[in-house]
């Protein structure tokens, strides 16, 4: 949406890559130079969300197959897009969410082994038009993010092998759009890292104005 007066930063990465505490002090930096900010998350953004987010990450007894998996990431994102963030973007927001189109592509097309041109396409129906107008990521060593990890989930528990394609996957994807994405070293000191992200969302918020 490249006429709407706010726009979407996605934050991305693998396990315990301190994405979601980067997230909340470019939050609080952006509010201090005076622009409408949004924080949301990827599952669980929604009423709906919080339900699929349960069943994701953290019931063991009902785990879905992974093409069942992909359609209920995408569910969770078709609601969120409708009811939080398009009408976020409208509004003149920067919406900052903690994982969008990136993971599913990294996670259930790399990670699952799911066909990615097929993961793509179910994506870019669920987004609605929506694009990132630049994908953090957040990137460190597999066995690192995992020891950093603070809440544990059914993702966390998986192998490290598909732990290392999802990391694969994730750099890919910014190898593939560089002008999309900004890889950013998850292993520098925090302050480092906090000065990098607000380097990259700075320079492509554009045309969106503090309020």
């Amino acid at each position: 949406m490249p006429d709407a007066p706010g726009c979407l930063i996605a934050f991305e990465g693998p396990e315990g890559a301190g994405k979601s505490t980067q997230l909340q002090l470019a939050a609080e930096e952006l509010r201090r130079k005076g622009y409408a900010v949004e924080v949301t998350s990827e599952p669980g953004g929604t009423a709906l969300g919080q339900s699929l987010r349960r069943l994701l990450l953290h019931d063991e007894e009902r785990k879905p197959a992974a093409l069942a998996e992909l359609f209920l990431m995408l569910a969770d994102r078709a609601q969120h897009v409708h009811e939080v963030l398009l009408p976020a973007v409208a509004r003149g927001a920067i919406v900052l969410s903690d994982r969008f189109s990136g993971s599913t592509l990294a996670y259930q097309g790399y990670g699952r082994g799911l066909d990615l041109i097929a993961v793509s396409a179910a994506d870019s129906l669920a987004r609605q038009g929506l694009e990132p107008r630049v994908s953090i990521l957040f990137d460190l060593p597999v066995d690192v993010g995992l020891q950093r990890a603070q809440r544990p989930d059914r993702f966390h528990r998986e192998e490290i092998a598909f732990h290392q394609r999802v990391r694969r996957g994730f750099l890919a994807l910014a190898a593939a759009e560089p002008g999309r994405w900004r890889v950013i070293d998850a292993t520098l000191p925090r302050r480092v890292v906090h000065e990098e992200v607000m380097r990259a969302i700075l320079e492509s918020v554009g045309s969106v104005k503090p309020a």
